[in-house]
């Protein structure tokens, strides 16, 4: 059976995007879904996302790994996939819909969309590292040499290791450029290798940064290898609300397979 898709990408994370509001794809097939991103014998991607009916809102998102299983919130997916939804004729400048972690708002123009992220209540402090969920688990911690650090092999270690083991989490290294600016590289579980960016990778840095007091302001700028990306947020006390990640979102292709 022949499946339509397109391909998007937000600062180099790129994304297979499939409008299931007819149900046609078969969800259950990890092997199908693993095999459309693998960028070797399929199209190609970080990840899979499937745009569904909703009964109140805008739409649906349903997100899969580039190993083919259902994941948690991906914030370039969630950009990506309101640029698809406006493209589709779903919406104009403004998107309502619901992911796995909950609703999320977002705003749409000349390219660039600001997506609503969850709050965030909890951070922990460790001694080397500080770790936040953003719709994702992370773990944020510093490193000088960013430029040329093995992320793929270190980042695998403190992924696989305690405590966070198989269910594992995404991993950031930051530098810091000035007051608000950071260079992040990620990375990301499910693909198990870094990313040219990860949108709530740079959402918990922003946070995690503000957090520890590397940064006073609440509009902050992640340097990714893929591009720049911005964060902004309103800060009560050790939680952080309004939180918005907001960069652009790429068509690349519409294919058949």
């Amino acid at each position: 059976m022949q499946q339509t898709f397109y391909k998007y990408q937000g600062t180099g994370n790129d994304f297979v995007m499939i409008d299931n509001r007819q149900e046609s794809f078969n969800k259950k097939d990890t092997k199908h879904i693993a095999y459309l991103c693998d960028r070797r014998f399929g199209i190609g991607a970080d990840g899979l996302i499937l745009l569904e009916n909703h009964p109140k809102l805008d739409f649906k998102m349903v997100y899969y790994n580039a190993d083919g299983n259902e994941s948690t919130m991906c914030g370039n997916g969630g950009r990506c996939l309101v640029a698809f939804a406006k493209q589709l004729g779903i919406v104009t400048d403004r998107a309502a819909f619901e992911a796995i972690d909950g609703l999320h708002r977002a705003e749409i123009e000349n390219g660039i969309v600001k997506l609503q992220m969850q709050d965030v209540t909890t951070i922990e402090k460790h001694e080397k590292h500080v770790f936040l969920n953003t719709g994702s688990p992370h773990h944020v911690q510093f490193e000088e040499h960013i430029e040329d650090f093995d992320i793929k092999t270190k980042g695998a270690q403190i992924r696989y290791g305690a405590p966070y083991n198989e269910a594992g989490s995404n991993v950031n290294f930051v530098k810091k450029i000035s007051d608000a600016t950071f260079a992040v590289r990620t990375y990301e579980r499910g693909v198990e290798d870094e990313t040219l960016s990860c949108g709530t990778g740079v959402t918990a840095v922003a946070l995690a940064m503000s957090y520890l007091g590397e940064t006073n302001q609440n509009l902050v700028t992640l340097q990714t290898q893929g591009g720049n990306l911005r964060v902004s947020f309103a800060k009560e006390g050790d939680s952080y609300n309004n939180v918005c990640l907001i960069g652009p979102a790429t068509f690349v292709y519409k294919g058949v397979i």
